[in-house]
């Protein structure tokens, strides 16, 4: 009996110690770029760029979507808005290297309250938030609580209203007492890593992934057994939170611009994008044809135009799409038309 009990552990063990080896080589490969800050018992980590003399453009807050980290938004942002304002990427709570702080971190209101804290010990009074995809919910979120901090919304491809279904089962069972401990601790980190190529592929589809994104972005941190954890808690409490919130949308007064992909497959344009300029007075909804779930890294032009019309200036925000899809497809036709180098190689 000894000897059968030990066969089963024996594997058990193998992996909890291989995933644990793997989540310290993911903290080695992405180290913590920013800085953890108490706002309350727990500690928030964000990337602060303070406020360059000649800011032309109010403060702004980045929060990124599910499965990711604040990485994910400084690649896309950093450089290009290097200089015109005061910039904090955040890194939500339970994600990157964020504490999770209380039970209300598990839902967007509170993880829209964490911010808030956060800016005002980081001396932020008022900003425009942007949120990408499950960002999106916690933008509208600090929109609807916080309005005297919110200088304005951007929404990239947010996740803003009930959807039908439900959400993949992994989730299900790593948000699960026990069996969840040992299916993060000794499932995820390979499986995770299996589908590593394939996922970041798709949220990029139909577009090509940039080639240096996985080097860049992290994505690898949240396969960390207690990251994933966290994660899965996340999605599996946003249904039932946005049955309940997203009537409250409407309470929102800041100036919103939404921008989304019509070809986006993980969050359906017609029922988020379109919900939230339906549901927010006064919103401007931009529609890039042919993108993504991306629109943070396809269209950042797009998006930096509306920061920039968001705070007053004049903007063509529908122009400002036409020339990004020109740009991209002038970049598809660019890609078919080179050779490969390898016969019968796939190209984007």
């Amino acid at each position: 009996m000894l000897a059968e009990v030990s066969a089963l552990l024996a594997p058990l063990a193998a992996a909890i110690g291989y995933s644990s080896y793997k989540a310290r080589q993911f903290e080695q490969t992405f180290p913590n770029i920013g800085e953890l800050t108490d706002v309350g018992g727990y500690r928030m980590n964000a990337v602060h760029v303070p406020r360059p003399e000649n800011a032309d453009l109010p403060a702004l807050i980045f929060i990124h979507g599910a499965s990711g980290n604040l990485l994910d938004q400084v690649v896309a942002f950093r450089a290009p808005l290097e200089g015109r304002a005061e910039m904090l990427f955040v890194d939500r709570p339970g994600h990157g290297y964020s504490e999770r702080g209380g039970p209300d971190n598990a839902i967007p209101s509170g993880q829209a309250d964490s911010i808030a804290k956060l800016m005002e010990k980081r001396g932020v009074e008022k900003a425009i938030i942007v949120g990408h995809s499950f960002g999106g919910a916690i933008a509208a979120a600090f929109g609807v609580r916080h309005p005297e901090k919110t200088a304005g919304l951007l929404f990239l491809a947010p996740a803003t209203h009930p959807w039908p279904g439900g959400i993949d089962w992994y989730y299900h069972v790593a948000a699960t007492p026990v069996v969840g401990w040992l299916f993060n601790h000794a499932i995820v980190v390979p499986l995770g890593l299996s589908r590593l190529e394939r996922g970041t592929l798709n949220v990029f589809r139909p577009n090509p992934r940039p080639s240096d994104y996985i080097q860049k972005t992290g994505p690898t941190l949240v396969l960390r057994p207690r990251t994933f954890h966290h994660n899965a808690k996340d999605f599996k409490r946003l249904l039932a939170y946005l049955k309940e919130q997203s009537p409250l949308y409407s309470k929102i007064t800041a100036p919103t611009v939404i921008i989304t992909g019509d070809k986006d497959e993980i969050v359906w344009e017609h029922l988020h994008s379109r919900g939230l300029a339906r549901d927010i007075a006064g919103s401007e909804l931009v529609i890039v044809r042919g993108v993504g779930h991306k629109p943070d890294y396809l269209a950042t032009d797009v998006a930096i135009a509306a920061m920039e019309k968001i705070a007053g200036k004049s903007r063509d925000l529908l122009a400002a799409a036409r020339r990004a899809e020109e740009r991209l497809a002038a970049s598809r036709d660019q890609a078919a038309a080179a050779p490969s180098l390898i016969p019968g190689a796939l190209r984007a």
